[in-house]
């Protein structure tokens, strides 16, 4: 979803939940814990990012501008 609506990031926690229609505190305790050991997804101040990993465990290609958030 990262990828798909907001090109992989930095994105908000307010956001990423309303996008998914989940509580920003399951977005937070539950699902954004899991990806970070997973290392596909980064908090950095701005807000969440996807992670050069992740680009490449989904196929994506970094797109210009990204790889300097990664």
């Amino acid at each position: 979803m990262i990828f798909e609506k907001f090109n992989g990031g930095p994105v908000g926690l307010k956001t990423i939940g309303a996008a998914m229609s989940e509580e920003e505190a399951t977005v937070e305790e539950v699902i954004e814990p899991y990806l970070i050991q997973l290392g596909l997804l980064e908090r950095s101040p701005r807000g969440r990012v996807a992670t050069k990993k992740a680009y490449e465990h989904l196929g994506f290609d970094i797109k210009k501008g990204q790889e300097k958030l990664l």
